[in-house]
């Protein structure tokens, strides 16, 4: 493994343990601040709608930068956000930390997908964002739980300070081991706003938004549901995160090998067994066993979603392919986003805390509707004799040209 994936895949457990450690410690927020859970939810919520925003915003921002350099401004300001979440006086500042750290979420890994993938052969690329983003994984497995334990056994507050400090281990990866690059010149503007033209990109990051954003309609209140519905211990919690993050790891890995291999095939397989799990998880969330297994399945068919759907991006934008990269990053966000808010106006309306797994099966059910959208208006197109261009325009197939990036 080239020692750039393992810098990159630093970064990511540092940012996926600040992203998704709330999951675990937002009972203790609500309590601390006194405010109710679906409103403590927010955290969440507007962290992702941050990396909407931000993604495209600062991708935009560091267009002059190298590669490397833009990772490290981007770790510096996540260390920032961690910290003014873990003094804040005031719910409101909470939130605004979210929105701090979130704002370098998109960008970080949207650059740090195109990196892996060049670091790699061609037919490795999806392995390789695989790899990067199993830092992400591992973060469930073993950042989440640290950082509910610690946030049950002394303050919420001391966990954001140690995601800090995990942080700035993240910055000294990036730092000695990605390579130095050249600054090269920015794409226009034009041109990497040009590849969203292309109506397979879209159809790509509608189903980013409503594939893995299900995944977030359930975990944003595991919690309270496994606390409150199973009957878990609070301090159960702790061990039942790591149980969603090892599922996370084998999916995403599995994922990885067989999307370099079969794409769209691997896609309709997770997006199934995804709605699956969701809509049993409405059931089987009553019992203890049978709740711990789905956590898992979620959990593997949640991250499998992940490679065959930045890979679709990065693919059908390969002409000018950063912007649509880190676009795709928003994408995961806002359907987290979008989830997370869903789940909460189920809850809020007295549906209980397992309405949410409905809302997440919903919206895979409508991504895998999408994918097979896209396929199909794919063969078409093909089927007249046109392919996708790099830059995302149906050309005649005898008239296909390579655009460098």
């Amino acid at each position: 493994m080239p020692l750039a994936l393992l810098a990159l895949a630093i970064g990511a457990f540092g940012i996926g343990t600040t992203e998704f450690a709330v999951m675990g410690l937002l009972p203790d927020m609500a309590a601390g601040f006194g405010v109710s859970i679906p409103l403590a939810g927010y955290a969440t919520t507007v962290y992702a709608l941050g990396v909407v925003i931000g993604a495209p915003l600062m991708t935009a921002l560091g267009t002059r930068l190298t590669r490397k350099q833009m990772l490290m401004l981007l770790m510096g300001l996540f260390i920032v956000g961690n910290v003014l979440t873990a003094v804040a006086p005031v719910f409101g500042i909470v939130l605004l930390g979210r929105i701090v750290s979130s704002f370098t979420h998109g960008a970080f890994f949207g650059i740090g997908a195109l990196v892996a993938a060049d670091v790699v052969a061609s037919e490795k690329r999806a392995t390789a964002i695989s790899l990067m983003f199993s830092g992400l994984t591992l973060a469930n497995v073993v950042g989440v739980p640290v950082g509910t334990m610690l946030g049950q056994r002394y303050d919420w507050r001391v966990t954001f300070f140690a995601m800090a400090a995990l942080d700035v281990i993240g910055l000294l990866g990036v730092v000695k081991l990605v390579p130095a690059q050249r600054a090269k010149a920015a794409a226009s503007i034009g041109r990497e706003l040009a590849v969203f033209r292309n109506p397979q990109v879209g159809l790509a990051m509608l189903m980013t938004v409503l594939g893995f954003g299900g995944v977030f309609a359930a975990v944003t209140y595991l919690a309270s549901m496994l606390t409150e519905v199973t009957g878990f211990a609070p301090s159960s919690v702790i061990w039942l995160t790591a149980v969603f993050g090892l599922g996370m790891v084998v999916g995403n890995l599995i994922s990885g090998r067989f999307t370099d291999r079969a794409m769209m095939p691997m896609l309709y397989v997770s997006l199934t067994g995804l709605a699956l799990a969701l809509a049993a998880f409405t059931f089987t969330a009553h019992n203890k066993v049978a709740a711990t297994i789905t956590i898992a399945l979620i959990g593997a068919f949640g991250f499998a979603t992940v490679p065959p759907l930045q890979k679709r991006v990065m693919d059908q934008a390969a002409a000018a392919p950063t912007l649509a990269s880190a676009g795709n990053i928003a994408a995961f966000n806002f359907g987290n986003a979008l989830a997370a808010w869903l789940g909460g106006l189920v809850i809020s309306a007295g549906l209980g805390f397992t309405a949410p797994n409905w809302v997440g099966a919903l919206m895979t059910v409508a991504a895998l509707g999408v994918a097979l959208i896209a396929s199909a208006l794919e063969r078409r197109s093909t089927g007249r004799g046109q392919v996708p261009a790099a830059g995302g325009t149906a050309v005649a197939a005898d008239e296909v040209v390579l655009v460098a990036d």
